[in-house]
């Protein structure tokens, strides 16, 4: 938008429109503003956001411009992104020529097309982002919907009627908001992840897999075990879960599908955005901080998003349980496969700054609560029954273990070695009513 002052007869700009939003009296310190936003750069980053929230509102379509995410998370990473050595790239690339072999001998799904790689912070971000947004665009989408119509709702009628097609721009800009708020969490988790399967869904594209040397050496120095070790069984990890989702090509969808339903009944507590708003000091960037933080401009979870949620947690813990059984079977001569086996079960459950911001963001925590329990159905199903069979419940999602199957593995046993089901009470009915045990209902 125009830079000229409203009194010449232009629009406001931007930065006095926010200025206004926010106080009579001026706008907190910038540079204390961008931290509170989580940008890198300080006040250098805000700048660049609001360069990028200018272009949003003069070219105002609706859509969100994801390839601001991208630049915020390689901001966040900046320095701190390194690439790998030659021994670290060599070691790597032995590590997954080794995983290979051993998991032709646990897993009945074959090598990917293309060779894993040592990946730097950068070329993971880059590598990853078009999954992250695809998991985020109807969470912002909504989120832009209900701001859009908060901040309609509360200017002033001179000021939109300046403002041609008022709620298509303020969605674009409440998109990039958000997607550089996106951008600086990838930031912050690229500098956690060691592989690309860390947080259980394949933000490599399909059949690609990798490891981050400079991560992975900061999570092998947390341990009292040699880093040959570590890497060796990441690099199993991270192929087993590659390997599954290349063979299982409706699991993709189907995770991305379970976030979708989330995320349809997503909005903003709006009554939480006005009180918040009236109390608010601009300067207290501590309380700013909080807000963006803690989520609770978000409402509590509907019914359907519960019910969305125990969908995708199930799924998530038995991708993750599958990947365990088949991990600690592949990596089982490795002595120390056990205390790294632990480590990364309780690192998936609790999750990382950048995983936890992430939750945060969209409302969606990414962790597969269950996850003991899954590995021991597929332990009890692996002994049961053998590998291929325990494989060939992945070729089609009506064959894929439920929640009540987590509960109980037998009823998963008794399918896979020919003892059928166990009965349920409907089951029953339909059985007495073919045997004329009892009339049928009127």
């Amino acid at each position: 938008m125009p830079d000229e002052p409203e009194e010449n007869g232009s629009e406001p700009d931007l930065q006095e429109l926010l200025r206004r939003m926010l106080s009579e009296g001026g706008g907190p310190d910038a540079a204390e503003l961008a931290k509170a936003m989580g940008l890198p750069g300080g006040a250098a980053g805000l700048a660049s956001l609001m360069a990028q929230l200018r272009q949003a509102m003069q070219n105002a379509d609706g859509t969100i411009d994801w390839s601001i995410a991208t630049e915020q998370a390689v901001a966040q990473a900046g320095a701190a992104t390194l690439s790998a050595t030659d021994r670290q790239t060599a070691n790597v690339d032995q590590a997954f020529t080794v995983a290979d072999l051993w998991l032709d001998e646990t897993s009945s799904f074959g090598a990917l097309p293309e060779r894993p790689r040592a990946l730097t912070r950068t070329e993971w971000i880059r590598a990853t982002m078009p999954f992250w947004s695809q998991l985020a665009e109807p969470v912002a989408l909504r989120i832009a919907e209900s701001l859009t119509t908060v901040f309609t709702e509360q200017l002033p009628e001179d000021v939109v009627s300046t403002l041609p097609d008022a709620g298509r721009m303020l969605r674009s800009v409440c998109g990039t908001i958000f997607a550089a708020q996106l951008g600086a969490v990838v930031g912050n988790l690229s500098t956690e992840v060691v592989s690309g399967g860390d947080v259980g869904v394949p933000l490599l594209p399909d059949g690609q897999s990798g490891l981050l040397p400079q991560n992975l050496a900061d999570f092998a120095a947390g341990l009292d075990i040699d880093e040959q070790q570590v890497t060796l069984y990441l690099a199993v990890r991270e192929l087993a879960h590659a390997r599954l989702f290349r063979h299982a090509r409706w699991l993709r969808l189907n995770l991305t599908s379970a976030v979708g339903d989330f995320s349809r009944d997503l909005s903003i507590d709006i009554d939480q955005v006005q009180s918040f708003a009236a109390g608010f000091d601009p300067s207290d960037t501590d309380r700013l901080r909080e807000a963006l933080s803690n989520g609770e401009l978000i409402p509590p979870k509907t019914d359907a998003q519960l019910a969305a949620l125990a969908r995708l947690e199930t799924l998530l813990a038995l991708v993750e349980g599958w990947v365990d059984v088949v991990t600690a079977d592949a990596a089982k001569r490795l002595p120390r496969a056990d205390a790294i086996a632990e480590t990364v079960r309780r690192r998936r459950a609790t999750g990382g700054p950048g995983e936890q911001a992430f939750a945060t963001l969209v409302g969606l925590e990414l962790r597969p609560r269950r996850l003991r329990e899954a590995a021991a159905m597929w332990r009890r199903a692996t002994d049961a029954a053998g590998i291929e069979a325990r494989d060939a419940l992945w070729s089609h999602p009506d064959l894929l273990p439920t929640a009540a199957d987590i509960d109980d593995p037998e009823r998963l046993v008794a399918r896979l070695t020919g003892g059928g089901e166990p009965a349920d009470d409907v089951d029953r009915e339909i059985e007495d009513l073919l045997r004329g045990d009892e009339d049928p209902p009127v």
